[in-house]
């Protein structure tokens, strides 16, 4: 295997990948929230850590990837009133809480599936693990570290930091919380503004709710992941990611909560992917700016001017290193699709082109060049994961490669072994470890993300009452021989003629 190095978000300097177990690889990354579609800003941890999954693979790792998906109480930031994000958005939509967790699920998995994202070898749910996570907080109670009121349980955070680390991922001074966390709600049941709940007392009326030592409630956020790491890669596990936004609080009290409970760190190397920005601005429903994937992929949005293939965002993404800022705009997934395009058709002409089988390259200038970028690949993927660099690199052999299409370059101007390395360089890199399919290969899929935004606005469009609408949109499907069939359980489903 070559030697990997991975930049470690909790020491901020690389470090030699070395697994707890040789030949393993244990990878934890936090899943979506599913009280709503997922979006933009989704993408980039998914596929940032697909690559990481796909590359650890590569070097021959086996890997178990878990990926869990939180559909219970979640704390919107910490700080706030507790809210169980789900059971509220349930309500909204007149739905069983399970019935939207399934919806959003079964919807984030589509999108998945689209970029072309490796399953996870496990994909918990906070639901399915409420015992463990109970089983967690009261050794956490039991060693001292957590205290209980009014049947919501906390983390003392200010006895933990006067024994621990506490702050080295996020940076995060405690003196400087304790003085700027503002007054809120819940703020007197705890014993120091920064402590964070585990456990959160629920009313009667509270949809969902698990009975506990301590009454009925539901979890904290942080301690779901805690739980479900723990249990299916071991008290202590290689890799953890997810986004720059989970460093604090969430992480960060990860760290704090696994140190007591297990009695030692739980994780080696942390692993974290930078924002998406559109157009220069942060993601944030105030600028009307968040985009969900099946508005991505239909082009209903009004800052998009196209549809996007998910095979373009994804292309996309990988041409920024994951630990910078990614700008969203039209002109750059313009521009990508086209650059896209370059490369696979490039790799799809390489494929099919015969070598007259000579050793000796004809031009020794060309021969060094293309044994020089294909060699880097590797060396650039070991480097943090440099998926930007690589696709440089492909970028500067494409000329190689389209000028023996034209005629311009012999075939023979490299020797046979070279152009074998060429040939296994763009099928490794593009294909196996980038994760790339042609654009056709998805366009069966395109109608159905289209007619689920279709489904999804006549469904909004009813329950407003506004049946001109709903009508609309089902007489001009079916003008266009496209027809829509409402179900007895309030679904729809359609059907081409």
């Amino acid at each position: 295997m070559s030697e990997l190095f991975i930049y470690n978000s909790y020491t901020r300097q690389k470090e030699k990948f070395e697994p707890i177990t040789p030949g393993y690889a244990g990878l934890y990354v936090c899943g979506p929230t599913v009280s709503g579609e997922s979006h933009l800003g989704h993408a980039r941890p998914y596929i940032t850590f697909d690559i990481v999954l796909r590359y650890l693979r590569h070097l021959g790792y086996k890997v178990r990837y878990v990926r869990n998906i939180t559909d219970a109480g979640h704390f919107e930031e910490e700080g706030r009133e507790a809210t169980d994000k789900v059971s509220e958005k349930a309500v909204l939509e007149k739905l069983e809480p399970m019935e939207l967790v399934t919806k959003y699920t079964n919807l984030y998995h589509n999108a998945m599936h689209l970029f072309n994202c490796v399953d996870p070898s496990i994909e918990p749910t906070a639901t399915g693990h409420i015992i463990e996570q109970i089983s967690m907080i009261e050794t956490i109670i039991e060693k001292g570290y957590a205290y209980e009121k009014n049947g919501s349980v906390y983390f003392d955070v200010v006895k933990y930091a006067a024994e621990y680390p506490y702050g080295t991922l996020s940076g995060r001074v405690l003196e400087d919380q304790l003085e700027t966390t503002r007054e809120l709600d819940g703020q007197d049941e705890k014993r120091n503004k920064a402590d964070f709940a585990l456990w959160k007392n629920a009313p009667p009326e509270h949809i969902m709710r698990w009975k506990s030592p301590w009454g009925y409630g539901f979890p904290g956020w942080h301690i779901e992941c805690s739980a479900m790491s723990s249990k299916y890669l071991g008290e202590t596990f290689d890799i953890h990611g997810g986004g720059m936004d989970l460093q604090f609080p969430h992480h960060e009290s990860e760290i704090a909560q696994s140190t007591i409970a297990h009695g030692h760190p739980p994780v080696h190397y942390w692993m974290h992917n930078n924002m998406i920005t559109i157009n220069g601005k942060k993601m944030g429903k105030s600028y009307n700016n968040v985009i969900k994937f099946t508005e991505l992929f239909s082009g209903n949005h009004p800052i998009l001017q196209q549809a996007y293939h998910p095979m373009v965002v994804r292309f996309y993404i990988l041409q920024t290193h994951y630990r910078s800022t990614l700008d969203f705009s039209n002109e750059a997934l313009q521009a990508s699709e086209k650059g896209f395009r370059r490369l696979w058709e490039a790799g799809e002409f390489l494929q099919k082109l015969t070598h007259p089988g000579a050793e000796t390259a004809a031009d020794a200038e060309l021969e060094s060049k293309v044994k020089t970028l294909c060699a880097e690949c590797p060396d650039f993927m070991n480097d943090d994961f440099n998926t930007a660099k690589v696709i440089a690199n492909l970028f500067e052999l494409a000329p190689v490669i389209y000028g023996m299409k034209g005629g311009q370059v012999n075939v023979a101007a490299i020797s046979a072994s070279t152009m074998t390395l060429l040939k296994t360089t763009f099928k490794t890199y593009l294909e196996d470890v980038f994760g790339m399919q042609p654009l056709q290969i998805q366009n069966n899929n395109k109608l159905d993300v289209v007619m689920h935004v279709l489904m999804e606005i006549r469904k909004e469009a009813k329950k407003r009452k506004d049946f001109a609408t709903s009508d609309d949109i089902r007489n001009k499907l079916a003008a266009s021989g496209v027809n829509l069939k409402d179900e007895k359980d309030g679904s729809m489903s359609y059907s081409v003629e």
